[in-house]
This record gives C-alpha cells, sequence and structure tokens, in this order.
C-alpha cells in the first residue's frame, strides 16, 4: 500500500504563489503516472499537471504557463509550482499516484484559496 503525504496548501492573494508537495511512502513502488487533481465546490476533479510514461508532462490548459510540475525521484515526491494565483484556482489539490498492479493512491488533499 501507498500513502500520500500533501503539504503547502494556504490562502494566498490573486498574483501570488504556492508550492505543494507530495510525497509517497513505500518501497519498490513502479510508477506509472503521478500528478495532481484538484476539485472546487460544486465541481468535478480535474487533472492539473502530470507526469506519465516516464518524463511526459501533461498539463491542464487552464494552468499552462502559470503551474510548473516537477519531482524529485529518490524521495519518490512531486512538486506543484504555482504562479500568478487567480481567484478560480480555488479547490482542493489532490495528489495522484498510478503504478504496477492497479495502484491508485490519492493523497488526502490540501486546501487552496485565492483571495483577496
Amino acid at each position: 500500500q501507498v500513502q500520500l503525504v500533501e503539504s503547502g496548501g494556504g490562502l494566498v492573494q490573486p498574483g501570488g504563489s504556492l508550492r505543494l508537495s507530495c510525497a509517497a511512502s513505500g518501497s519498490g513502488i513502479v510508477i506509472h503516472s503521478m500528478g495532481w487533481y484538484r476539485q472546487a465546490p460544486e465541481k468535478q476533479r480535474e487533472l492539473v499537471a502530470i507526469y506519465t510514461s516516464g518524463s511526459n508532462i501533461d498539463y491542464a490548459d487552464s494552468v499552462k504557463g502559470r503551474f510548473t510540475i516537477s519531482r524529485d525521484n529518490a524521495k519518490n515526491t512531486v512538486y506543484l509550482q504555482m504562479n500568478s494565483l487567480k481567484p478560480e484556482d480555488t479547490a482542493v489539490y489532490y495528489c495522484n499516484l498510478k503504478g504496477w498492479g492497479r495502484l491508485d493512491s490519492w493523497g488526502q488533499g490540501t486546501q487552496v484559496t485565492v483571495s483577496s
């Protein structure tokens, strides 16, 4: 079993920045994809940024140019640097890892609120 621990959410003013972290615990994890989703109130969960098939990266169109995903393979950790934040970025952000053996783990979520 894999546990994902997220950190870094909070309250920030429009135009500000936050950095989220997600660390996966466990050994021998064969990762197929790892990244970030978000869910705003009364909306469906949506992809934000994700590593797939090795080093391929996908971003939601709404965050391209503002958000950057990165990772530390030695620590099984992914980061999400969020710049130029907008009120519409307000959501609970979830880390997700999919791996070998139908592994599909979610973090507990971290709240990001963009408001003046």
